[in-house]
């Protein structure tokens, strides 16, 4: 009976394992932090969690985990790739969840709350989905499944695609807190397809709950879901992947966040270096001149395409056929042969970081660039260069009036279409949008094989032509942007006739 019992753990080794070390050889779970010296002040009482400082897995009649999957995980402590399999004897109960028909209406005070947020696309393409903690209404106020069945009802729509998940801790207390069964429930019903397609997950000011409870759940998890985990402590490190301007972080967070660095003048230091603009390098033509000038004016190349507006573009390129900027159709023609158009989930998925920014880097200078017969390079290219304009496509005096789309009649919304892209649209802008409309409808006429619908384009494409002057896009925007970017593809034939 002895050998039976849990080891218990020194003090020194138990503070350890709270603070995220590794418990019998297991790897430290990823983090972009150096600064593990200092732990947050926890929001809430924990001791739920925190009471058994051996981290056992938590018991069967606490998670609701059957005797049968924890025997079959404890092996070696984890489950492999096919964990969905594993734990598909628990998937009965939400089946119907999963499959729920629920209008946004049904959601309305949690879409206004601003718990969840879809705030465009990180710089390889994969969209961007922000939940913040200090957002939840009290249990008391909000069955717990109804909560689940929000987040997979806005998730649906944009998990087909990859996708980087943002968790804000921060103002998560005890009156809001989940209780640790609901967050296995909710591991179970978020599927594969949720788990497969996330690519980042960023746990953001994360305290010692989120410590322990990972290290809790570990053996129902698999590692390759656990390797997409990192631990942020502070916001500037979330800037080298993700635009913070657009991350509609709210003020409770950002202070607590100004909190924690005056806590740390090592990390605050950084982040000040960090959030100091950086000038443009000059050419080696300009480097002289820029001696006697003042940074500020440093103006971009002339062969500069991205970042820059569809004018600067059109003024620098005195053979641009047809308003269509060179990096724009070279991706067009590249991703227009068969292998292009056929590929499977094309514009859906992410490309190598450095890959893209080398051809970006390639096209800034005016050098020749070659797509290494990846169509997803191409296509994410693609995607970035509208995504990278100084001023959105569909114009940012166009924007107000799209967000209307969903509330026009279907007799009136032929007319009203035509009035903003015929009337309204810059003449340079029209044309580009004919161009890539007319491309896009060729993608998903061959959407028997890359899977690619107008819907499912209008949602990879709406935020990259259109956004608000702020740069930050709410979730309740995204709907009639890409219900307005879909209308378009599908009737683009009776729309540009010009």
């Amino acid at each position: 009976m002895e050998s039976d019992r849990q080891p218990q753990l020194s003090p020194i080794r138990a503070f350890q394992v709270l603070h995220g070390a590794s418990v019998e050889g297991e790897e430290l779970n990823t983090s972009l932090s150096d600064y593990h010296d200092y732990e947050p002040r926890l929001e809430f009482d924990d001791r739920e969690v925190t009471e058994n400082l051996y981290l056992a897995p938590l018991p069967p009649e606490l998670l609701d985990l059957t005797g049968d999957i924890i025997k079959r995980s404890a092996s070696d402590g984890t489950i492999e790739e096919n964990f969905e399999a594993e734990l598909a004897s628990g998937l009965e109960v939400y089946a119907e969840i999963s499959s729920s028909s629920l209008d946004d209406d049904s959601f309305a005070e949690l879409n206004s709350s601003g718990l969840v947020e879809v705030v465009g696309d990180d710089e390889i393409g994969r969209r961007i989905i922000v939940v913040s903690a200090c957002r939840l209404p009290p249990r008391e106020s909000l069955h717990q499944d109804k909560l689940l069945r929000y987040l997979m009802f806005t998730l649906d729509k944009y998990v087909e695609q990859d996708y980087s998940l943002v968790y804000l801790h921060c103002g998560l207390n005890s009156s809001s807190k989940p209780p640790l069964s609901w967050l296995w429930k909710a591991y179970k019903a978020f599927d594969r397809k949720y788990k497969k397609n996330l690519k980042a997950l960023y746990l953001v000011h994360p305290t010692n709950f989120i410590r322990v409870v990972w290290q809790m759940l570990r053996p129902a998890i698999s590692v390759k879901f656990g390797r997409k985990m990192m631990y942020v402590n502070y916001l500037h490190e979330l800037q080298q992947y993700l635009n913070l301007d657009k991350l509609c972080i709210p003020e409770q967070v950002l202070e607590y966040d100004k909190l924690l660095l005056s806590k740390n003048p090592k990390a605050a230091e950084i982040a000040r270096l960090q959030s100091q603009p950086k000038e443009p390098k000059p050419t080696s033509t300009d480097r002289s001149d820029a001696k006697s000038a003042p940074k500020s004016s440093l103006s971009p190349p002339p062969t500069q395409q991205f970042g820059v507006s569809l004018q600067f573009v059109k003024e620098n390129n005195a053979d641009m056929v047809d308003s269509i900027p060179p990096v724009v159709r070279q991706c067009v023609e590249f991703l227009s042969q068969p292998d292009g158009l056929e590929t499977e989930g094309i514009f859906r998925r992410s490309a190598n970081i450095l890959v893209i920014k080398e051809l970006q880097r390639a096209c800034n200078k005016g050098e020749k660039i070659s797509f290494r017969n990846d169509p997803h390079n191409a296509a994410v290219l693609l995607k970035t260069f509208f995504r990278d304009l100084e001023e959105p496509l569909m114009t940012f005096e166009l924007y107000n009036e799209i967000l209307k789309f969903q509330t026009w009649s279907n007799s009136e919304k032929p007319r009203r279409v035509k009035i903003l892209i015929l009337e309204m649209l810059p003449l340079d802008n029209y044309k580009l949008l004919k161009y890539i409309m007319q491309f896009l409808w060729k993608v998903q006429d061959r959407s028997c094989l890359n899977k690619m619908t107008s819907s499912n384009l209008a949602v990879v494409f709406g935020p990259n032509l259109a956004w608000p002057p702020n740069g930050q896009m709410s979730l309740q925007a995204i709907a009639p942007i890409n219900a307005f970017t879909d209308f378009v593809l599908r009737n683009q034939e009776s729309i540009f006739i010009i």
